[in-house]
């Protein structure tokens, strides 16, 4: 979503808020009834049914999760630590037995290896396998915690001169965070308002309190210092449309610098990719070639053919995948 694009939401919305703190207390009441009921708060159905299965013994390795428990607040996930770590140990089982009985067949009866080669392979990748499935349920929430900070960070200039906006037309702080959370569900600003007017609706807390404690859940440092200063400006009955303006401002100068780095990072990237994915892959085929025709080839077990296959249905695949999921963490949001 470009700037222009998030600029005319923003300015939609404020008239829509403007006509709406003009109106009756009792529309807005309605209006939040619905959001208040839509509210989903623990673990998600597979996760229950995980905790069901093998909840009482995953209490023994919660220890060595704690870390976990962290990047799970802060992600924005409503998951309960104890069925995540669940789901975790279950999934890891899941795939650990699905490989260990397809990779041998898979072995057997189209690589052509020995019953002991295909045995001993299909142990070992359903060992690695399940390895690989624990670190990707530990490093997810922290996947997820690092995209809402660069979410928030990117629509930090947009949503401070929102709010600057709105401040400006008398609406009060309250009231800011309440628009906020009804702009657009595609912005991450969204989601974090969304938890302030829960805990102001539902929990009975003052504004304040409820930004105090979003403040402490949300993964960017940048935008916990922007709360943390608002608060401050209420506090002391400051000047908050200027504060907000200045925040605008700073955070737009911010965004350009982040955008010229990442114009830099695009073209190594370009080229460690064309580099080792499609010249690195070609020299590796042709000195497979080469060996065939003078009489060698393999490396142990493994011969050309089966040194080819890997590397076109494993090595590029899982290459590409790593170098998309880079290219993911590196980008701008929007």
């Amino acid at each position: 979503m470009t700037g222009s694009k998030l600029r005319k939401k923003f300015k939609n919305f404020y008239f829509r808020a403007k006509n709406s703190f003009l109106g009756s207390s009792s529309s807005e009441n309605s209006r939040f009834s619905r959001w208040k009921a839509s509210l989903r708060l623990g673990a998600t159905k597979p996760q229950v049914f995980a905790y069901q299965l093998v909840g009482g013994q995953s209490s023994r390795v919660l220890p060595l999760f704690t870390d976990l428990a962290s990047s799970l607040k802060k992600s924005g996930m409503k998951s309960n630590f104890k069925a995540y770590v669940s789901t975790t140990i279950l999934a890891s089982l899941l795939m650990s037995a699905s490989i260990i009985i397809v990779v041998p067949v898979l072995l057997l009866f189209i690589f052509n290896l020995s019953l002991v080669m295909a045995l001993l392979f299909g142990v070992g990748i359903s060992l690695l396998a399940g390895a690989v499935t624990v670190i990707a349920f530990y490093v997810y929430p922290s996947y997820r915690a690092d995209g809402l900070k660069r979410a928030l960070e990117d629509d930090l200039p947009f949503t401070t001169g929102f709010m600057s906006i709105l401040a400006g037309a008398g609406v009060p702080p309250d009231f800011i965070w309440r628009t906020l959370a009804q702009v657009d569900d595609s912005l991450a600003v969204t989601t974090m308002a969304k938890n302030v007017v829960r805990d102001v609706e539902l929990f009975g807390l003052d504004v304040i309190s409820a930004l105090e404690n979003m403040s402490k859940r949300t993964p960017s440092e940048r935008f916990k210092e922007m709360v943390e200063g608002f608060i401050s400006v209420v506090h002391s009955g400051g000047n908050l449309v200027k504060y907000l303006r200045n925040r605008s401002q700073q955070y737009m100068k911010l965004k350009e610098i982040a955008l010229k780095r990442f114009s830099d990072s695009l073209a190594v990237l370009a080229e460690f990719y064309v580099t080792l994915m499609v010249a690195g892959s070609l020299i590796f085929v042709v000195m497979l070639a080469v060996m065939s025709m003078l009489g060698g080839g393999g490396f142990g077990p493994f011969d050309s053919r089966l040194l080819l296959q890997l590397l076109t249905y494993l090595g590029l695949p899982i290459g590409s995948v790593i170098f998309l999921v880079i290219l993911d963490v590196i980008s701008p949001k929007r």
